[in-house]
């Protein structure tokens, strides 16, 4: 019995399924604020490329 309380211990400490959790949320708000971005702003950023390789 103490060899699986021993277990179960180590489980709780272990903590390197939470920061990858954590680098999977940043990353996805990451690209969820690009996509909003390109969403908004995409008709400009479309003119001044298409501006500029007319200019070319």
């Amino acid at each position: 019995m103490a060899l699986i309380n021993k277990f179960l211990a180590a489980i709780r400490r272990d903590e390197d399924g939470q920061g990858l959790a954590e680098y999977a949320l940043i990353l996805a708000l990451i690209a969820i604020v690009a996509i909003i971005a390109l969403i908004f702003l995409g008709t400009q950023v479309s003119g001044i490329l298409s501006t500029v390789g007319a200019s070319v």
